[in-house]
């Protein structure tokens, strides 16, 4: 008798899920992906969470591990909400006598040119100068590339070096004025050099030597960002230039008496990493998670940390590698991320929260998507976007008509065709979800 129960309770389970893979599949969103031509030789994962309902509506594929690209940011988001406060920790310190000892935290904001903090440098500028200054590297374990990262993306803007503090958003800033290059900062501006071909300004692989073409000194509107090549030496460089005054350098590990000083406020900079999918502000911003945690900046130990203290309930396993998504080694699945989305909205008020995301036709990478139909129209997508070569997501919050607030994420990879083209589809998608439920 026992047995039969047993068999007739796998049996109930095998229908009810052939049930609902079978409704799922007869869904109106899974008729749009199938006979869609854009997607049709590319790999599409689906899901939609009714958060009112507390349950899934629709998966399509969402099993499914796919390359997330900056989908990635939101699992640093939500590492910096369980581990970061209102400011960023932006210098540990320690005074000794006569002098001024201070470890970097990994925080991306110091004389970021598109960032307005000055407590850094108000702090440094304020001891008086027969105080010894000392900046100590040795709290720095991680590389200065992500495991995973492409080796020649490194001219890129989106490819800045890892250091503990980085100076200028770790950029040099380029603009022509009066047929003259103007580099910021301008420790490097014995450092370019006239090559005959091209079209921008490359820097060699290996140092801070950067070649540019002459024609380009012919457009005024001309401006570029190039990751400059970090070491210790050279933020000591930057630190004697922009502080008018001797630093030494130090191996020493964060001291147990050493002192917190912060700077910017973070929901700034997570607007800002959100909306621009800004790759330099993710990767610090996790590093930043390390020295809160244990004066340790090194983004695995974040990554196993926070996966094994609050992660652990994702319906698949994450495999998660940095903290931008510019590693193809990323791996997560459509409803792990739901499951995030969640618990980010759990953590965060609503109001706060959508702010932060990119908002649909208004701000950040879908700001020409989900334009509203009216000025009266309020905005209804709220999200984060994630694109590489052959790969575009999207993940977020949306409103429907009827005012339901829904989790979708919606993963495409190891297409051919271009991103604007699966980009349209996805919008087109997700509007018929807007209708509908």
């Amino acid at each position: 008798m026992r047995k039969i129960l047993i068999i007739s309770l796998l049996a109930f389970v095998g229908i009810s899920c052939k049930t609902t893979q079978n409704l799922s599949n007869r869904s109106p969103y899974a008729k749009m992906i199938d006979t869609s031509v854009v997607l049709s030789q590319s790999v599409t994962g689906m899901a939609l969470y009714d958060l009112g309902e507390k349950k899934m509506i629709f998966e399509r594929n969402a099993e499914r591990y796919f390359t997330p690209a900056s989908n990635t940011k939101l699992f640093t988001f939500y590492a910096c909400l369980k581990t970061l406060g209102d400011s960023i920790p932006a210098l540990r310190y320690e005074i000794k006598s006569d002098s001024l000892i201070f470890w970097g935290t990994g925080d991306p904001t110091f004389f970021h040119p598109d960032l307005t903090s000055t407590k850094t440098f108000d702090f440094l500028k304020s001891y008086k100068r027969t105080k010894r200054f000392y900046f100590s590297d040795g709290n720095f374990t991680n590389q200065y590339f992500g495991d995973g990262w492409s080796w020649n993306d490194y001219n890129g803007y989106y490819a800045t070096e890892l250091s503990p503090l980085p100076m200028y958003g770790n950029i040099v800033r380029v603009k022509v004025e009066n047929g003259a290059l103007k580099p910021q900062p301008t420790i490097f501006e014995n450092s370019f050099y006239k090559k005959d071909e091209g079209d921008e300004i490359k820097r060699t692989i290996a140092d801070n030597q950067f070649l540019y073409p002459k024609v380009i000194l012919q457009n005024v509107d001309y401006k570029q960002d190039i990751p400059y090549k970090t070491s210790a030496g050279l933020t000591q460089q930057l630190l004697i230039d922009t502080l008018h005054r001797n630093v030494n350098l130090l191996k020493i590990p964060v001291s147990a008496n050493a002192k917190t000083l912060y700077s910017t406020p973070t929901e700034e900079v997570y607007r800002k990493m959100m909306q621009e999918s800004d790759n330099m502000l993710a990767e610090h911003l996790l590093l930043l998670c390390g020295t809160t945690l244990k004066d340790s900046i090194n983004s695995s130990f974040v990554i196993k940390t926070i996966t094994e203290k609050y992660l652990q309930d994702l319906p698949d396993a994450s495999k998660w590698i940095d903290g931008s998504g510019l590693s193809r080694y990323n791996l997560f699945t459509p409803r792990s991320i739901i499951k995030l989305l969640e618990k980010i909205h759990a953590a965060v008020p609503e109001e706060k929260l959508f702010s932060i995301m990119a908002v649909g036709g208004k701000s950040g990478t879908v700001r020409n998507m989900f334009k509203a139909a009216s000025n009266e129209e309020k905005p209804y997508v709220f999200a984060k976007s994630g694109s590489l070569s052959g790969v575009y997501n999207l993940s977020g919050y949306l409103i429907t008509k009827k005012g339901k607030t829904l989790l979708f994420s919606i993963m495409n990879n190891n297409f051919t065709k271009s991103g604007s083209q699966v980009r349209k589809e996805v919008e087109k998608i997700l509007m018929q979800v807007r209708e509908r439920e």
